[in-house]
């Protein structure tokens, strides 16, 4: 036991010198897939930490709030608002020490949900799942050691929408974000 909790120690102090920590923001385009919306622009903006575990290869968690949703499509200007706590885990290939291509999952939990319309706003709580589970892709670079640009769709893998009196609308979050990042070094 004292073996294990000493190695537990190891890697930990090991892993906490390596890593990097950073704050990251940009744009969201993001849109509900189904013939009926549109995309509509949004915020992103939180914190990472990369831990490298190989010459060429990192871990990058990271804990962002999104702001989502879409437009419905025609002339009402009905909108779809949607703010989660997301947490994606990209798995980044250094394909030079500026340049980097990453892939991963990302969990996203409902903190607010409301359909708006012109000045009139009700809150779709009854309407929208709380979890909602995506798929990343994105590469990014950094112009010095410390600032970065990057870019990242998430398609949606998990529909959005609650069953409502026995009907499961489809629906599934997608998202294109870009913006800058800045590490501390």
């Amino acid at each position: 036991m004292k073996k294990l909790l000493l190695g537990l120690a190891v890697v930990v102090s090991s892993l906490t010198f390596a890593q990097t920590f950073g704050v990251k923001a940009g744009l969201n385009i993001s849109s509900i897939s189904g013939d009926d919306t549109k995309s509509k622009a949004g915020f992103y903006g939180g914190l990472l930490m990369n831990v490298p575990v190989a010459s060429s290869f990192s871990i990058q968690p990271e804990v962002l709030y999104n702001g989502m949703g879409a437009k419905a499509d025609g002339n009402n200007d009905l909108k779809i608002n949607l703010s989660y706590i997301s947490v994606p885990v990209m798995f980044q290939y250094n394909a030079t020490p500026e340049f980097y291509l990453e892939a991963g999952p990302q969990f996203s939990f409902l903190i607010d949900s409301k359909f708006k319309n012109n000045s009139a706003s009700a809150d779709a709580k009854d309407f929208i799942k709380g979890f909602d589970f995506g798929i990343g892709l994105g590469a990014g670079y950094f112009f010095t050691k410390n600032i970065g640009v990057n870019a990242r769709y998430v398609a949606g893998v998990t529909d959005i929408s609650k069953k409502v009196n026995g009907i499961q609308p489809d629906g599934k979050n997608n998202v294109f974000q870009i913006g800058l990042a800045y590490k501390f070094k």
